[in-house]
C-alpha cells in the first residue's frame, strides 16, 4: 500500500512541532486557575502581567473610538500618528533620532519577533540566545526552522550576554544573529550602556544581525536602560505596551528596523495579520500621556521588590540574579531542590503560591531555579513570604 501525499508530509510537520516546548509559565497559570476553581486560594507569582489596569487615558481613548462605531483595518505597519509618537519617544527618552517610517506597529511583541525572525534569517541559520532567557525566543526560532544557539550566562560576567561570548560562539561555528534582552526575563538583570555598545560593535564587525528586546524599558530601579539604537543604528529593536504601559491583553507592540527591512516586513504583516488592532493602537497612542499614573504603578513594583529582596533571604531564598529592572526575581533554590518543576507543583498545591520553574528559561541549570513575579499587589508579596515561611520549614 502506498502512502498518500498527506501521509508523507505529516511526519515532517510533526517532528518540527515536537521541538516547540510548552510555555511552562502558562502551564502553571492553568494549574493555578484549576486550583482556584476548586475553591482554593492562590497567590499568583507565575506570570509577567501587571496587576494594574491599562492607563485611564488609554481606556477612555478606546471607549471614544468604540462609540464612533467604525473599527476597521489600518495600514499594515500601523497608524501613522502612533508610529510618529513612538519615534518621538526615542528622541525624548534616549536622545536618539529615528524616522517614523522605520517604526512597525505589531500585534504585541510576539508578532514582532515572528516578523523580525522571518525577515532576518533563513531556515537552518543560527541565532544566539541566552540561558536563562525568555522561552518563546527558543520556541519561535524552532518553529521557524532557525537554530537557537544557547549562550550560558555566568556570575563572573554579571549574568549578561557579552561580546566575548558571542565572538567565542561565532568562532566555533558561524552565527547569523544574536538576540539580547535588557532588562531581562526571567531575572530583571540589565546590560549596561558600555556592554550593549560592545555587543553592537561585535555584531557589525562579524556581520551579524543584532536583535534587542527592550520590552521592560521604563521599569528600572536605578540606572535607566539604554537602547541598542544609541550605539547601533542597524539594530532591530523590539518593544511593547504590555509591561510598563500595563496593556498585556491589548496585544500591541512595535519594532524599529533599518529602512531596507521596512518593505519586506510590511509584506509579511499584510499577509500574517493584515494590520494591528485599531482600538489597541488608539489606546496605545493615548498611553504615552499617562506617565504620572504609570510611574505610580512602577513605584508599587519598587516597594514589592525592596520587600522581597529583604524578606526572601530570611526564609532561605538568598541567591538570585541582580534585579535591576522588570518585575521578577530569579532565585537559586538548590538548597531545597534540583527539580524546579516538581518543587513548583508542590508549592502551588501545598502553599497556594504559583511560581514558574526555572526550566522554562534554562533547560539545564533551570532545574534549581524559580522565577517569582512581583507585578502583583503589596499584599500578595507579603502573603507569599508568609506562606513560604511556613511551607519551607
Amino acid at each position: 500500500m502506498t502512502k498518500s501525499s498527506a501521509d508523507l508530509h505529516q511526519p515532517l510537520v510533526a517532528r518540527r512541532m515536537e521541538r516547540v516546548a510548552s510555555f511552562l509559565a502558562m502551564d502553571v497559570l492553568s494549574a493555578a486557575a484549576a486550583k482556584e476553581r476548586r475553591g482554593d486560594s492562590v497567590i499568583h507569582m507565575e506570570v509577567g502581567q501587571p496587576s494594574a489596569p491599562a492607563p485611564r487615558a488609554a481606556r477612555e481613548a478606546a471607549k471614544a473610538a468604540l462609540d464612533l462605531g467604525r473599527i476597521g483595518y489600518t495600514e499594515a505597519l500601523g497608524m501613522s500618528a502612533l508610529r510618529e509618537r513612538i519615534a518621538r519617544h526615542y528622541k525624548d527618552t534616549y536622545g536618539v533620532s529615528i524616522a517614523p517610517e522605520r517604526v512597525v506597529v505589531t500585534t504585541g511583541s510576539s508578532a514582532g519577533f515572528v516578523l523580525a525572525f522571518l525577515s532576518l534569517f533563513d531556515p537552518g541559520q543560527r541565532v544566539a540566545i541566552t540561558a536563562p532567557g525568555y522561552p518563546a525566543y527558543r520556541n519561535i526560532l524552532e518553529a521557524l526552522g532557525i537554530e537557537p544557539v544557547t549562550i550560558p550566562l555566568t556570575k563572573a560576567d554579571g549574568w549578561i550576554m557579552t561580546a566575548r561570548a558571542i565572538e567565542k560562539a561565532h568562532a566555533e561555528k558561524p552565527l547569523h544573529g544574536i538576540l539580547a534582552m535588557s532588562p531581562a526575563n526571567p531575572s530583571g538583570t540589565m546590560i549596561g550602556r558600555k556592554a550593549l555598545g560592545e555587543l553592537g560593535e561585535t555584531c557589525r564587525r562579524l556581520g551579524l544581525w543584532f536583535v534587542s528586546d527592550e520590552i521592560y524599558h521604563g521599569l528600572t530601579y536605578g540606572e535607566a536602560a539604554s537602547t541598542a539604537l544609541a550605539s547601533d543604528d542597524d539594530a532591530v529593536v523590539i518593544n511593547s505596551f504590555s509591561k510598563y504601559y500595563c496593556m498585556t491583553g491589548w496585544r500591541i507592540g512595535w519594532i524599529v528596523v533599518p529602512e531596507r527591512l521596512v518593505r519586506p516586513i510590511e509584506r509579511l504583516a499584510q499577509n500574517l495579520y493584515i494590520s494591528p488592532p485599531y482600538l489597541s493602537q488608539v489606546a496605545a497612542l493615548a498611553a504615552f500621556d499617562a506617565t504620572e499614573e504609570l510611574e505610580a504603578v512602577k513605584a508599587a513594583y519598587a516597594r514589592n521588590r525592596a520587600y522581597l529582596l529583604e524578606e526572601l533571604p530570611k526564609i532561605g531564598i538568598a541567591e538570585m540574579h541582580p534585579v535591576d529592572g522588570a518585575f521578577y526575581i530569579y532565585a537559586d533554590i538548590a538548597r531545597f531542590t534540583n527539580d524546579s518543576i516538581g518543587f513548583s507543583k508542590r508549592m502551588l498545591e501545598e502553599a497556594g503560591v504559583a511560581a514558574t520553574p526555572g526550566l522554562d528559561f534554562d533547560p539545564i541549570e533551570g532545574s534549581h531555579y524559580l522565577r517569582l513575579s512581583f507585578a502583583g499587589s503589596e499584599n500578595d508579596c507579603r502573603e507569599t513570604v508568609a506562606r513560604l515561611k511556613g511551607w519551607l520549614r
